[in-house]
Parts: structure tokens; C-alpha cells; sequence
């Protein structure tokens, strides 16, 4: 492996521990090597908080002194403008670090290769694009949000080895989730709440199962929930509403009352539905979402080719009769065992 990949690698490394507390900034790692020694590190943890590069720095306090003969790595181009918090770029220059390897460019209008061009104004050689795919993947919410206007959309749902995802309504008897899988795929799906924006369902899912949509059995914030209610037939009781989390209702009524974290928002349902609450959610800033159900849900967002990525878990049940899996085209990039379960990973390559 050549020398820049072997630290770049670290620092993706690093920038994975804010997944999920960084929103709406991109997950950065920075690697700070002395005479091929790595002599500090850190992560951007929080919006508000210190950068990567700034914690990096920060770890080498006591030895300071070794930083002008010191090569800095970051998995994305360092910020050259005052935020929350002051340029790293800026930073870097100050602390006579003299050879800077980057990752990414930002897309970020406010950065877009300003930071490179303030480095290499002050002198700094600076080396860019080393695993620029691996470090692109490592932030494809926040590019998306940028380039795309519009969230990373998740596909989520639970199979029958035969194909179902829900009995059919006439053999339910209680209005609660129907488990076609173990705890150890709940567990990360869970997981998968704690480090998303935004989680949406449509009427019958709610009505069916009444899902509160919140992280349990993991450790995280829960998502904002987004549920389709076209005719705002969903009773005041059900757990969606309970204004625990930050909700977005979308109906074709004119509601525009909101009640506690509940917020109602009018859109027109004989347009594509899916573009339009897209549009909604890049306007409230959320980059990243989990289509979690039902089928004609999920179908809505594959049929309009929003969706970026699809996690299919199959149990090893059947239904004799049931509802049918949504209908997808898509390229497997991983597949893994969860005990008796199977998930399967698939790219959107359209998208």
C-alpha cells in the first residue's frame, strides 16, 4: 500500500466515529505524520464543535514543535471560511504545517477548492484526491444533499424467504408490527435510525402497524419522522403523533396548525409525490432519509428514481398469502449473515 493511502485509510477510519452526531456537517478524519509516525489524530464530532484538523492539531500539543516538518492528512479539503468555527485552513498555514494530503474537494459552495488554493497560496505543497472515491463514499449524504439538492435516500424493508413483506390485513388481528425478522436485524435497523436524518412511512404502515419510528435498541438520537397522510386519516393517538420527535406530515389538506413537534405540510398528490417531499426536505436541510414502508411507499420513490441505496432483509419464515416486495432494480454491492437472516445491500446506479 503507498504511503498516502496507508494514512488517508486512517482517517476515513476516524471520520466514521461522527456518523450520525455531525449532521448538517461531513465526516472528516485528519492523520497528522512525523518521519512516518503518526503524532496525532481526531474527528469531527459535532456541528459547533472543533474541526478534524483542529483536534488533530490539538493532540500534538506536546509536541508542537514538530509540526512544521509534519505532513497533515484530511479525508475532505479543509474549510476556508468563518463558520461556527474559525478556517482550518487558516489553522494549518499558522502552525507552519508546510504539506497538506486531502482526500475530497467540498462541494460545499462556501469551500469548493478555496481551501486548497489558501493552502498553496501560503506555500503549502498540497497533494489532493488520494482515495478520493473511498473518501466521496465516506461523505455521500452530504454530497448528495449538495449536488443533488435533494436527501441520500435509504430503501428499507423486511422479506419473507418468499417473497412477502406483510401478511395479508384480513389475518391481523392487533395493530403492532408483524416481525418477519430477529432481533439482530432490528438491532440494525435501529442502528441505522441513530445515524440517519430523517425516517418516512406511509398511512397504512401507521395505521397497520403503528410504528413509533425512534431508535431503541441502539444508542443515538432518533430520526425526524416524515409520514405521508393524504387525507389526514391517521387517529391523534398513534405513536407517530405523540410529538416525542420532530414530525413532518404530508396531506393534500390545508392544514397548516402544528402541534407539538408535529408540523403539516401541503403538497399536490396528482404531481410525482416523491420529488416533492425531497424538495421539502432539502429546504428543512435533512441529507439523508430512510424509505422505511410500506411497498406502495417504497414503489413511489423507485418509480420516480429516487433512491440511492436498498437494504433488503430476508427472513427464513414464510406467509402463505401476504403483501408483495416492492419491485426494484438495482446492483448488489454486499450481502451478510444475521443469524438466520439474510441483508442484502443494492446501488442504485441510475440515480
Amino acid at each position: 500500500m503507498k504511503l498516502h493511502e496507508k494514512y488517508m485509510l486512517r482517517c476515513i477510519q476516524l471520520a466514521k466515529n461522527g456518523l450520525g452526531t455531525t449532521y448538517p456537517n461531513p465526516l472528516v478524519g485528519s492523520v497528522i505524520v512525523h518521519n512516518d509516525k503518526i503524532i496525532g489524530e481526531g474527528w469531527h464530532y459535532r456541528a459547533g464543535q472543533p474541526h478534524a484538523e483542529v483536534n488533530a492539531i490539538a493532540s500534538v500539543a506536546s509536541n508542537s514543535n514538530l509540526l512544521k516538518d509534519a505532513t497533515i492528512y484530511v479525508s475532505l479539503e479543509p474549510c476556508s471560511h468563518f463558520g461556527k468555527t474559525p478556517p482550518c485552513s487558516d489553522l494549518i498555514i499558522s502552525k507552519g504545517i508546510k504539506k497538506v494530503v486531502i482526500g475530497s474537494t467540498d462541494p460545499n459552495p462556501q469551500v469548493a477548492g478555496r481551501g486548497i488554493k489558501t493552502l498553496q497560496d501560503a506555500g503549502c505543497e498540497v497533494i489532493s484526491r488520494v482515495l478520493e472515491q473511498e473518501c466521496n463514499l465516506l461523505n455521500k449524504r452530504f454530497f448528495t444533499f449538495h449536488s443533488n439538492k435533494r436527501p441520500y435516500i435509504f430503501l428499507k424493508w423486511a422479506q419473507t424467504a418468499n417473497g412477502f413483506v406483510a401478511p395479508i390485513r384480513e389475518s391481523r388481528i392487533e395493530t403492532k408490527p408483524v416481525w418477519i425478522t430477529n432481533k439482530f436485524s432490528r438491532q440494525v435497523v435501529h442502528k441505522m435510525r441513530s445515524e440517519e436524518m430523517a425516517i418516512l412511512v406511509g398511512t397504512k404502515t401507521v395505521i397497520d402497524d403503528n410504528p413509533s419510528l425512534t431508535v431503541r435498541d441502539w444508542t443515538g438520537n432518533s430520526p425526524t419522522r416524515v409520514v405521508i397522510d393524504r387525507e389526514l386519516k391517521l387517529p391523534s393517538q398513534c405513536s407517530v403523533l405523540d410529538g416525542s420527535v420532530k414530525t413532518y406530515v404530508f396531506t393534500a389538506k390545508n392544514k397548516t396548525a402544528s402541534k407539538n413537534e408535529t408540523q403539516y405540510i401541503q403538497i399536490n398528490f396528482s404531481k410525482e409525490i416523491a420529488t416533492q417531499i425531497c424538495d421539502v426536505l432539502y429546504e428543512k436541510g435533512i441529507q439523508s432519509l430512510i424509505v422505511e414502508g410500506g411497498p406502495k411507499t417504497l414503489q413511489t420513490f423507485i418509480n420516480a428514481n429516487l433512491w440511492d441505496e436498498s437494504l433488503v432483509f430476508s427472513g427464513h419464515g414464510n406467509f402463505k398469502e401476504g403483501v408483495s416486495a416492492p419491485v426494484f432494480n438495482g446492483v448488489l454491492i454486499s450481502e451478510e449473515k444475521l443469524k438466520d437472516d439474510n441483508l442484502q445491500r443494492f446501488k442504485n446506479q441510475n440515480s
